[in-house]
């Protein structure tokens, strides 16, 4: 059994987009991204009260890159890089750089649509944070040098750093970066990736993209 509690649109996004993947059935809870996560029950699950959470053959797992992590080990195969494998060191990190893309992506997603009034928000935080992206996207240019993917063949590390640069592209474009967007461009055509985009429930984000504040 497995049952995943997922915002659309949210880090929930890249196990959900595994789990297709991988081939495994699975059942989707959805959850409004409000403070009902921070409800009793659901607090039992992920004690910040965040999602994703996993639950799987009787275990609870609340960390999303250690939920990939776990899948791939549990259903070994070519999105894995094993203990002893070459790539492993590479796999590791390009798996987490996933969330250095996505604290950035927090921080915006808080800036422009969390806070509830505008003089709440920060023009210089969405430059500073966007900018930040721009490096992330930058990073990635530079692997992709002479490789189709990460790894060079197509693998969980894709999937977690793909949807994090699906969230920030909210707030970034892939300007100036052609590895990067012919490099997305593959991925999010997967059906997979398809699968786990939002359905009828209601999306994280609002609007395709939104562009930092100018300073007044």
């Amino acid at each position: 059994m497995i049952r995943l509690h997922h915002v659309p649109q949210s880090r929930s996004m890249r196990v959900l987009w595994l789990l297709h993947e991988l081939g495994l059935e699975h059942e989707v809870i959805f959850h409004p991204f409000d403070r009902s996560l921070r409800s009793d029950a659901y607090l039992a699950l992920s004690p910040a009260g965040r999602v994703p959470a996993l639950e799987i053959d009787g275990a609870v797992l609340f960390e999303s890159l250690a939920m990939m992590e776990y899948l791939c080990e549990l259903h070994p195969g070519p999105l894995w890089r094993a203990p002893g494998d070459a790539q492993r060191a590479d796999w590791l990190s390009w798996l987490h750089f996933a969330e250095t893309i996505s604290q950035h992506c927090a921080t915006l997603t808080q800036q422009h649509i969390m806070l509830r009034e505008d003089a709440m928000r920060s023009p210089i935080i969405m430059q500073l944070e966007a900018k930040r992206l721009g490096k992330c996207y930058a990073a990635i240019e530079a692997r992709l040098a002479g490789r189709a993917h990460l790894l060079g063949d197509f693998t969980a590390a894709d999937v977690a750093v793909g949807q994090a640069v699906y969230m920030a592209g909210h707030f970034a474009a892939l300007d100036g970066v052609s590895r990067v967007a012919d490099w997305y461009a593959r991925i999010t055509a997967r059906p997979a990736f398809k699968a786990a985009l939002p359905g009828g429930e209601q999306p994280l984000y609002a609007k395709p993209f939104y562009p930092a504040w100018e300073l007044a």
